[in-house]
């Protein structure tokens, strides 16, 4: 009874974050502000809700907010244009769900931090929102998100980890090496290594 009761407490819990997190939104400053809000929620549950659990709330948002496609292909670079639509569909699933586990491993809990969207600001390439990760003790780190309108919706293009470093050129250091040396299926392989790493059995979600 006592596993009854656990487990429906937890599927209302994915539930609630999952439906706060449908709302398109028409403004940058928007997205991330719903996307904190579903990563906010998801963190103070985190124990209760496990790696699976978090993973499975945090999904949706992710898929929402992040411009997953465009993502893998600046992330791949040249090699991109190359690859097959079969294969650029593989790479992107198994991008998107590194992502995902990269949020469930780094935001695993709740421990006071406040989630701060502090401005945005546009220029030639994108709109960049700006926010803050304030410990509870004070200590803040910055990470900004690069918006670009997709249809009505505006979505991350990029994230500046310490507000200037690019995970995109960051991650493309990577990949393209990885797709010269054995294709699209050598860089899926990587991108669930790394995903299982993370988040255990999380790679053919």
């Amino acid at each position: 009874m006592r596993l009854l009761s656990r487990t429906a407490l937890v599927a209302f819990a994915i539930c609630a974050i999952v439906a706060g997190s449908a709302r398109a939104a028409t403004d940058p400053g928007a997205t991330i502000n719903h996307f904190y809000g579903t990563l906010l929620q998801t963190m103070k549950q985190g124990p209760q809700l496990g790696d699976a659990g978090r993973y499975n709330a945090l999904a949706p948002a992710i898929r929402q907010s992040f411009d997953l496609s465009g993502m893998t292909a600046k992330a791949v670079g040249p090699s991109w244009a190359n690859l097959s639509p079969a294969e650029k569909q593989q790479v992107t699933d198994a991008f998107t769900r590194y992502t995902i586990a990269t949020y469930v491993d780094h935001f695993n809990r709740y421990n006071g931090e406040k989630l701060e969207v502090a401005g945005q600001r546009n220029t030639p390439y994108g709109t960049i929102v700006e926010t803050h990760i304030v410990q509870s003790g004070g200590d803040q780190t910055a990470i900004n998100y690069l918006m670009r309108q997709n249809g009505n919706e505006w979505q991350i293009a990029d994230i500046y980890l310490q507000g200037t470093i690019s995970q995109i050129a960051n991650l493309r250091s990577q990949f393209s090496s990885v797709v010269l040396r054995g294709g699209a299926q050598a860089l899926v392989e990587t991108l669930n290594r790394k995903t299982a790493s993370l988040v255990p059995n999380s790679a053919a979600s």
